[in-house]
């Protein structure tokens, strides 16, 4: 993954979002490989530590059309507390919610999901529509965190839990039309270390109009990635099966909707 890394520390801030790659960044003309130049970034200080002035260490993720940070957001013991108490308040979907539609069949998710947010609110994917449940303290915490380290704000959250390696989900591209333009999709990760793969659409299947080279990922206990426009535009990503992982993993994916 190294060489897709612009190391630094980054401030995702709206100036940041006013230089991002226009529309046709993510066409299929590959650089030399893939990176971009580094160039000097100013440190975050964590908002709940201000007298310390600590800095959050961020490593960027650049590719053609890809544009990703990474860092840890909670230390371990914090990332602990909340897998528990995401474990003992979280009411995942039942019954119809656990179905999606794929290439017109439908299929039961092979992992547990759920959505909480803004009341109001609506997301449809894969043939199924979904409100979201209220806030509880926990997401809101989480939530919170983010929004002060990174500058942005979400009014929705999608989770996902994975009881092990058997539990995956597919390639794909969180692209739909609820999401407000340009927004970034900040992706938290509690529990078991996970591999996560983006996958050029241009490279996908067997006839590819040109190849491109995955990139896989390692999203940590506590980690945060924040997907930036116009990743979703151009790559898709997933989830694989990892059968030696034993361990379960909460994944939350913070989101900027309109009401439609």
């Amino acid at each position: 993954m190294d060489k897709f890394l612009v190391r630094g520390t980054p401030k995702l801030t709206s100036e940041k979002r006013q230089h991002q790659p226009e529309e046709g960044d993510g066409d299929c003309t590959e650089d030399k490989d893939g990176t971009e130049e580094e160039r000097p970034r100013r440190p975050v200080a964590l908002p709940d530590e201000p007298h310390k002035r600590r800095a959050t260490p961020w490593r960027e993720i650049r590719a053609q059309g890809l544009n990703c940070s990474y860092t840890i957001l909670f230390g371990k013991n914090e990332a602990d507390r909340l897998f528990q108490e995401l474990e003992k308040e979280i009411e995942y979907f039942e019954g119809e919610f656990t179905k999606l539609q794929v290439f017109g069949k439908w299929h039961s998710i092979p992992r547990k999901q759920v959505t909480y947010g803004d009341s109001g609110l609506t997301y449809t994917y894969s043939g199924v529509t979904f409100s979201p449940k209220p806030w509880i303290p926990v997401l809101e915490h989480i939530r919170d965190k983010i929004q002060l380290t990174t500058g942005h704000t979400f009014n929705f959250v999608l989770i996902n839990r994975y009881k092990d390696g058997h539990d995956h989900i597919g390639e794909h591209r969180d692209d739909e039309q609820e999401l407000v333009p340009r927004s970034p999709i900040a992706s938290v990760s509690l529990g078991a270390c996970r591999d996560f793969v983006f996958r050029h659409g241009a490279s996908r299947g067997k006839r590819t109009s040109c190849h491109i080279e995955p990139i896989r990922l390692q999203l940590e206990h506590g980690s945060l990635l924040m997907m930036n426009f116009p990743t979703n535009r151009y790559w898709y990503h997933s989830l694989p099966i990892r059968k030696k992982t034993v361990a379960p993993r909460i994944n939350l994916t913070f989101r900027k909707l309109m009401a439609l």
